[in-house]
């Protein structure tokens, strides 16, 4: 029988950092309040939280990767990039998702995406609501649940 291996949500005695941009500050706020209720159900200390603020989606991926080599655990990497009549949102949101899974790749840190590419104002208002489908708490199971099967995988291999 072939062996399994699924992450969980059990944040306990993890060190999770968040990346979040000013840019978009209404959004984004809700996406870090979403990503902060997140974190606290599933059982990581405040203690063991670090918020980082840049400007915008640009920078990110730096803070990112600063937080990654600092000994986090994960990164939870938050942003808004709504698109308007010029192709400036094309460029910021390819070299946000660039950068970050750069990053990740290069550290083996896990670093959970969670920077909307929306259409509209109302998209992005719609996926930082408060509750279930905040894109903000989605990052961050994302990110606790990789960490568990990164752990997994490296356990299976000694």
């Amino acid at each position: 029988m072939a062996r399994e291996i699924q992450g969980t949500l059990d944040g306990s005695g993890l060190r999770i950092g968040i990346v979040v941009a000013r840019f978009n500050a209404y959004i984004t706020e809700r996406l870090l309040a979403g990503a902060l209720g997140a974190l606290e159900i599933a059982g990581v200390a405040t203690d063991d939280v670090t918020v980082v603020r840049v400007p915008g989606a640009f920078e990110v991926p730096l803070a990112a990767r600063e937080l990654a080599a600092s000994g986090m655990d994960a990164v939870v990497c938050l942003a808004a990039v709504i698109r308007g009549e010029t192709p400036h949102f094309d460029f910021v949101a390819h070299a946000a998702a660039d950068g970050v899974r750069g990053a990740m790749i290069e550290l083996g840190v896990p670093m959970a995406f969670g920077v909307l590419t929306t259409n509209t104002v109302e998209q992005a208002v719609e996926r930082s609501n408060e509750g279930r489908g905040n894109k903000g708490g989605e990052a961050v199971e994302t990110a606790i649940e990789m960490v568990r099967v990164q752990r997994a995988i490296r356990q299976g291999r000694s």
